[in-house]
Formats: C-alpha cells, structure tokens, sequence
C-alpha cells in the first residue's frame, strides 16, 4: 500500500470516528432537551405498557384533561419494563407525545453513548496503528539488520 493510500484510509477511519463521536454527543444532547422540555412544563400520570422492549415500549396514558395518548416514538428511558406493568410517568403537558419513565433521566444516555465512543477510538485506534507498522514493514524503510546485531565487515 502506498504511502498516499495509507494516509487516505488513515484520514477515512479517523473521519469515521469523528462522525460517530459527534453522534453520540448529540444523542446525549438531545436527551438532556427533551429532559429540560418535559421539566419546563411537567405533568405526571400512571401509564401502562403495551409493548416492551429494550430500545423502545409504548404505553398509553391519560393526561389530566382526561384525553389518552399513546406516544408514537414510545417511552424515553425504557428499559426494564414488561408489557402489562403500570407505571409513572412524566410528560410534556405541552406536548403529551414527549413523555419518559418518572425518576429517569438523560443520564441513563451517557453511560451508552459513552461506550459506545470509546469502543469506536479502541477499533479505530488498533486498525490505524496496525495499518502503519503494515506499511513500515512493507516499504522497505527498515534498516537491513537490526541495531542489536553487529555488522561484520568482510576482509
């Protein structure tokens, strides 16, 4: 591999996780407005679970105006929920549609988020670093012998 490839795959795999790093930041971002917009204007009630999953449950709840909702995008912060269960919950009164499980916060998105950044570096790191000694390896620009050996000089 030239060297002028080399630096192209280098930037690519480094580009990659530029792009998944700043994912995750806005993930978390997110996360915390979606936090700030439920506080801003909170109403709580008791919903119950339609459909439960690690990623993404429905539930339906009725605000105190007496209107059920049935979030479209789900419960924020799901997890360990089973269909059936009722549970509190605390929503947008402006938008009943923003809603998550009452106690959870974005903080539950950092630890994922996290992770998840880091484990794209390590990969990246590791498939960077062995590309490179690939590359010295190949090219030639190793000495012939190595500095621990002594060099005989013939007569």
């Amino acid at each position: 591999m030239s060297r002028t490839v080399l630096r192209r795959v280098q930037l690519v795999l480094l580009s990659a996780a530029i792009l998944i790093t700043g994912l995750c930041a806005i993930l978390v971002a997110a996360a915390w407005r979606n936090d700030r917009t439920i506080d801003a204007d909170r109403g709580t009630a008791t919903a119950e679970v339609l459909s439960a999953g690690p990623r993404r449950s429905t539930i339906s709840f009725y605000t105190t105006d007496g209107v059920n909702h049935n979030p479209s995008v789900g419960v924020l912060y799901p997890s360990e929920l089973s269909v059936g269960d009722r549970i509190k919950v605390e929503y947008s009164r402006s938008d009943p549609e923003l809603v998550r499980v009452a106690g959870r916060s974005a903080v539950v998105a950092v630890v994922p988020a996290a992770s998840v950044a880091a484990g794209t570096w390590l990969v990246v790191g590791a498939i960077m670093v062995l590309l490179a000694v690939g590359h010295h390896r190949g090219d030639g620009s190793r000495p012939e012998s190595s500095p621990d050996v002594p060099r005989t000089v013939d007569p």
